[in-house]
């Protein structure tokens, strides 16, 4: 088991005194290739007056998620919906490529953190680009004064909650998985592996970019 938990190095590019890359960068950049060859499939031959069912479905999908978020964010909040849905889109496959028998990259405590990260940044951006500079500093004494450290304090605890836990919740899916296949090793841990490689995978991606909507409302009222 904890042979499985380690990220490997899959091979070192030789710059800046050797640049190791791991398991989890590899399977991201096949998750990337994946989605952009997906893309290119489904984009094909799109008509305006006679969509097929295959353009119908789509519509359906991206609409329905662009509704979601529309829902959460409002009309000040519609620009970062791309990137809330591309992050639930790799987060959902990230998640769920266990099934195949592959580690998935949210397993890496670095992908999460950046993920994470990045999240942060945009939440921060999102509230200097809707209030200005000095309306955004002067959000951190609201409603009063004496709130300023905590104000300042949930910068750097927003990015760790998000991060801890993705992360947390993969890791324990895993752990509980590997449990059950060691005690009970024949048909029993079947359907646990739906639940904990599929249902619960999509959960903790719709969980990260719900989360990361609300901090960016948050943000920008």
């Amino acid at each position: 088991m904890l042979e499985e938990l380690n990220c490997k190095t899959v091979f070192t590019i030789p710059i800046f005194g050797g640049l190791d890359i791991s398991e989890s960068t590899v399977i991201t950049w096949f998750i990337i290739a994946f989605v952009a060859v997906l893309c290119m499939i489904l984009v094909r031959n799109l008509s305006v007056e006679s969509p097929s069912k295959k353009q119908q479905v789509l519509e359906l999908a991206v609409g329905g998620l662009y509704n979601i978020f529309d829902g959460l964010l409002g009309k000040a909040g519609k620009r970062y919906i791309p990137y809330l849905m591309s992050v639930l889109i790799y987060l959902g496959i990230s998640n769920v490529i266990g099934i195949l028998g592959v580690k998935p990259p949210t397993k890496d405590m670095n992908v999460t953190a950046a993920l994470a990260l990045m999240s942060i940044i945009l939440i921060e951006y999102a509230g200097i680009h809707a209030k200005g500079g000095r309306g955004f500093i002067k959000s951190f004494a609201q409603p009063m004064a004496i709130m300023t450290p905590i104000n300042i304090l949930e910068v750097f605890i927003r990015p760790l909650s998000l991060c801890m836990r993705l992360f947390g919740n993969i890791l324990g899916g895993f752990v509980v998985m590997e449990l059950i296949k060691y005690f009970v090793p024949a048909i029993i841990p079947i359907p646990f592996s739906f639940y904990f490689d599929i249902f619960d995978g999509l959960i903790q991606a719709y969980v990260f970019v719900f989360l990361t909507s609300l901090f960016i409302k948050e943000s920008i009222e």
